[in-house]
């Protein structure tokens, strides 16, 4: 797959991004590139490895960790990436590991795929569904301020391992 400077669409517009395409971003000094880092489950076995980081341009925060699946787990190679939400993973950051306390290699497999193809309210919606996080029945302008999108949370769970 080759980059791309479009952005990828959403139910609200054209808001999220790839943080590859976005060459004037970076991640936040203090705050680790979790990019090519291990994705492991709450049982502490991997089932991916975290692909890329897809920010809010505007609010300039990374809304979801885009994560490939292992092809141990023989999923279709299409279906092979999903995106988590940010504060749904904790880092571990002196062995290079993010955590996902409510998949496990096992579970991840009835996950909703990502394609790449668009990013839908419905979308995310299943994904907090998925994760057995509650949905917000805030505004759609308030969406991301629920507990599944707390950057912070992700950050300061470090050296949990």
């Amino acid at each position: 797959m080759e980059p791309t400077t479009d952005p990828i669409p959403s139910g609200e517009g054209m808001h999220l991004r790839r943080l590859r395409d976005l060459p004037s971003f970076e991640v936040a000094d203090g705050n680790p590139d979790v990019r090519g880092w291990t994705v492991r489950g709450g049982d502490g076995k991997p089932f991916g490895e975290v692909y890329e980081l897809i920010v809010e341009a505007d609010a300039l925060k990374v809304r979801y960790l885009d994560v490939e699946l292992s092809a141990d787990l023989h999923i279709n190679e299409r279906d092979r990436h999903i995106l988590l939400p940010i504060g749904a993973a904790a880092i571990d950051e002196d062995a290079d590991n993010v955590f996902v306390p409510s998949l496990t290699a096992e579970t991840v497999l009835e996950y909703p795929p990502y394609n790449e193809i668009q990013i839908t309210r419905e979308y995310e919606q299943a994904m907090l569904l998925a994760l057995r996080l509650p949905l917000s029945e805030a505004q759609p302008r308030s969406f991301y301020e629920q507990p599944g999108y707390d950057d912070q949370q992700f950050y300061q769970r470090r050296r949990i391992g």
